[in-house]
């Protein structure tokens, strides 16, 4: 239903009445949707087994995630988690490997398709991490770094430096060098966990489950924000296509005006008939002027945030006498040349010509307009995701 009404306040042009129904919603609201968890990293990492620890199972087990198969891996497979309703763990084949290579990883994998990430890696914080971090900042998704096999850095240093063994200073080191790398690819507040997944009692992995499990309604939130803006572009192209369809009307309307025998009335009437269409496509789009400045002030965004996205000239009339004198004008003024000789045949070029080009400079303004309505409203989604986090 809150779908339904988000749909029905961007086809009507209500785009601040389209933020405000998100807004509204309470958490509670989204648990019932669904939210796919990528686990990625570095072949070799412990990702299967960082899954098979997360949904309580070993290595082995009926319906567990196969271990220990280096660069094997060749399409993702997917898991239910038993604990977390609504969340599928998706086991993403090791970055860097042979069929993997950095470069075209995130490509190839589509990772667009994921709405959140654990990143996995058992040694220190490396180059791959640190593009996987990028990537996913780029497509606005957020994301935990799990330093997997602490066991095994235990036992090292246990063995090595006996004396002066501490667990909780080793443990401490281990997380800092990961906030520290995670923090230098911008990320304000970086999750790292330090985890063992032999050991699921132990170390960050109660820490990660209890995480994850709070803050569950505000990742499916923020997942169900991030769908939006390709559902508000079917609904645009929608309307756009609805609106086509009436294009016409203006366009003839306005070949009558021009055809009136009277030189510079014709272009009057044309220019003010034109500039009064494109005022339309703004409104009823819901990005003239004063619907920007409350769909801003609706996000706690500076109107000129919004404005910066858009490509289209604008409603003022020097703009709109602008996109006359590159198409219909310029065409209407050849038009009149010929009324001083041929009144009558001056008058019917210049309505041919005024209605095949107005028609297409319609249609253009109205793609543009569409297009400008899409990249506002991702632009104030973005920033209602971005005050959420």
């Amino acid at each position: 239903m809150a779908l339904d009404e988000f749909k029905a306040a961007v086809y009507e042009g209500r785009l601040t009445d389209a933020i405000s129904n998100v807004q509204q919603r309470p958490l509670e609201s989204f648990n019932s949707h669904t939210l796919s968890i990528a686990i990625t990293g570095e072949s070799g990492s412990g990702k299967s087994s960082l899954i098979n620890a997360m949904r309580g199972l070993c290595a082995g087990d009926e319906g567990a995630a196969e271990t220990g198969m280096l660069d094997a891996m060749r399409e993702p497979m997917v898991y239910p988690d038993p604990i977390l309703p609504g969340v599928t763990l998706w086991d993403l084949p090791g970055v860097g490997t042979f069929y993997f290579p950095l470069d075209t990883y995130c490509e190839r994998l589509n990772l667009s398709q994921y709405e959140f990430f654990i990143i996995v890696g058992s040694q220190r914080f490396r180059s791959d991490h640190a593009r996987l971090v990028r990537e996913i900042q780029r497509m606005g998704k957020r994301f935990y770094f799990v330093r997997s096999k602490a066991d095994v850095d235990l036992d090292a240093s246990r063995r090595q430096r006996s004396s002066s063994y501490n667990q909780e200073r080793i443990l401490q080191q281990i997380r800092e060098d990961c906030r520290r790398g995670v923090a230098a690819e911008g990320v304000g507040h970086p999750q790292v966990f330090v985890v063992s997944s032999r050991e699921p009692n132990c170390y960050d992995f109660p820490l990660l489950r209890q995480t994850l499990q709070t803050e569950l309604p505000s990742l499916k939130r923020h997942a169900f924000l991030l769908s939006l803006p390709a559902v508000a572009s079917r609904i645009v192209n929608q309307k756009k296509a609805d609106l086509k369809g009436e294009i016409w009307k203006t366009a003839l309307f306005l070949c009558l005006l021009a055809a009136i025998p009277v030189p510079g009335i014709a272009f009057l009437c044309t220019f003010f008939g034109f500039r009064k269409h494109l005022f339309q496509h703004y409104s009823s789009f819901g990005v003239d002027d004063r619907s920007l400045s409350a769909l801003a002030h609706q996000v706690g965004e500076p109107v000129r945030e919004l404005t910066a996205v858009m490509t289209s000239l604008g409603t003022t009339p020097m703009m709109a006498l602008k996109l006359l004198l590159d198409s219909v004008g310029a065409a209407v003024m050849v038009a009149e040349y010929s009324w001083k000789r041929l009144p009558v045949f001056g008058a019917m070029v210049s309505g041919g010509v005024a209605l095949v080009t107005t028609y297409f400079m319609l249609r253009k303004c109205l793609a543009s307009v569409a297009d400008d309505t899409q990249r506002v409203l991702s632009k104030a989604l973005e920033a209602e995701r971005e005050n959420t986090i």
